[in-house]
């Protein structure tokens, strides 16, 4: 059985008095979710809009900046 299939299962035993309280969980996972969709593609139609974008760095110069080794970050 499928995680979602099981919730399915679970939100169908759920008495009717106590529906809301389910319902009001899922919106508000789901209100996180369109949130956070909404913020990245705000966040990815201002840099396509904007004439600043500044210079292309690798992700090995990131990391000599900041002095950090690969086996930290893969760690």
């Amino acid at each position: 059985m499928s995680e979602k299939e099981l919730a399915i299962k679970l939100i169908n035993s759920i008495p009717e008095y106590k529906i809301g309280y389910a319902v009001a969980f899922l919106q508000g996972l789901y209100a996180d979710e369109k949130a956070d969709d909404d913020f990245c593609i705000s966040l990815i139609e201002n840099y396509k809009k904007s004439n600043d974008k500044g210079e292309f760095m690798s992700f090995e110069e990131v990391m000599k900046i900041c002095e950090v080794s690969v086996d930290a970050v893969q760690n």
